[in-house]
């Protein structure tokens, strides 16, 4: 059966057509237009002058819902995605917190399972491993009991033990990091520089290894330092001089807006990609709660839209939802709608090597779609085809 969305906005990477219609079918886009579709036996879902965009996709997602992924169930897994939907998320990469191998292995295992259970929440595109190896001073909530070095024996066995990682966060400057980088990139993953003390020198030998994305830019890593009187650039100034992708956390406290500006204005939409970070307390009331797994994870506070570490030194991940994200750069930073979407979509897709499949409202593309209001209020989100979430079910006729 094909699906008619019309009397829409519709958000192309090429331009933006007023009361535009996209034609669905097996699961695909096969037609965009302006005016109304006129497709026989079709269903059609009426945007009522919204915006039709493609779906966001959330590079680095730990957990929402009261959930978290290093939980280690499927039904975590799956409450997640579904809760993420609700605010037009249709792809993610499940993220791990730094943790025992057995912790990575196990949670590998399980994405697995979910992974083939999941038709009712936004899609897995793979795990993204956040950690072990990290630069302890820049742990942030990361916990220290369990931050190493590479380990070619311990990573060696884990690439083995999965196919299922698409990509891996590092300190590049630790021993061993830029033969770990380079491993990662020989077997298709992509590789983070994240956590880290590096100077320039360090990302440079990194990138031409092969890291080419700057986990959450501006959080947890090295700016200018001064050594033996001397300054030196480090991660973040990196970031903005070598062609790197850069992710940001875009809740509107882990950056100020005058960094969100600059991140703009310096890396541009496409290179810059939005993220929840997003931990179990994400569309949750405020309160306490756990950063990591129930079973040996680090309690929090959630206060002032963000999750904080008790003694409130350092911020414990964010608590967005991937609307939050959008309205920020477009209410807050001045980023024109279609440039923040991109941020959240086209750029989001290319970096994980999904673009030709996701990301965009073109023909051919998974019919990744989601409706939202002038306030990026989202009221119906579907995925591949499949309507996941629906504000107003009389929408659908």
């Amino acid at each position: 059966m094909k699906t008619v969305i019309t009397n829409g906005t519709v958000l192309t990477p090429f331009r933006t057509i007023q009361n535009g219609s996209v034609v669905i079918e097996a699961g695909k886009i096969i037609g965009i237009q302006a005016g109304k579709a006129e497709v026989p036996d079709a269903g059609v879902i009426d945007a009522g002058g919204q915006y039709i965009a493609p779906g966001f996709i959330d590079l680095h997602v730990h957990g929402g819902g009261g959930h978290d992924f290093m939980d280690g169930t499927e039904e975590a897994f799956l409450s997640i995605a579904r809760t993420h939907a609700r605010y037009g998320t249709t792809a993610m990469v499940p993220t791990t917190l730094t943790a025992e191998k057995e912790d990575l292995l196990h949670t590998l295992d399980v994405y697995e399972r979910a992974h083939r259970q999941n038709t009712d929440g936004a899609a897995f595109l793979g795990m993204h491993l956040e950690g072990p190896y990290f630069a302890l001073s820049q742990r942030g909530a990361q916990d220290p009991r369990y931050i190493r070095n590479p380990d070619p024996a311990e990573y060696e066995e884990i690439l083995d033990h999965s196919p299922s990682i698409a990509r891996w966060s590092a300190a590049p400057e630790l021993p061993g990091a830029i033969p770990f980088g380079r491993r990662l990139r020989e077997k298709g993953i992509l590789a983070a520089i994240a956590h880290t003390d590096a100077f320039y020198d360090d990302v440079v030998q990194a990138y031409e290894t092969g890291y080419s994305l700057v986990t959450h830019l501006y959080s947890a890593m090295s700016g200018v330092t001064r050594k033996n009187a001397f300054r030196y650039a480090g991660v973040i100034e990196s970031a903005y001089l070598l062609d790197l992708d850069v992710e940001i956390i875009g809740d509107g406290i882990h950056l100020p807006v005058p960094l969100l500006k600059l991140v703009y204005k310096l890396k541009g939409p496409d290179r810059t990609a939005l993220i929840t970070d997003a931990m179990r307390g994400a569309a949750m009331p405020e309160g306490e709660s756990i950063l990591g797994s129930l079973k040996n994870g680090l309690s929090v506070i959630i206060e002032d839209g963000v999750a904080k570490l008790p003694d409130r030194t350092s911020f414990a991940g964010s608590v967005a939802t991937f609307d939050r994200l959008v309205r920020n750069m477009v209410t807050m930073a001045g980023v024109p709608l279609p440039d923040a979407v991109r941020m959240g979509s086209t750029t989001p897709a290319r970096i994980m090597g999904v673009g030709g499949q996701k990301g965009a409202l073109t023909v051919g593309r998974d019919a990744d779609v989601i409706l939202f209001d002038d306030n990026i209020n989202v009221s119906l989100t579907m995925v591949g085809g499949r309507v996941v979430y629906q504000e107003n079910t009389n929408a659908l006729c």
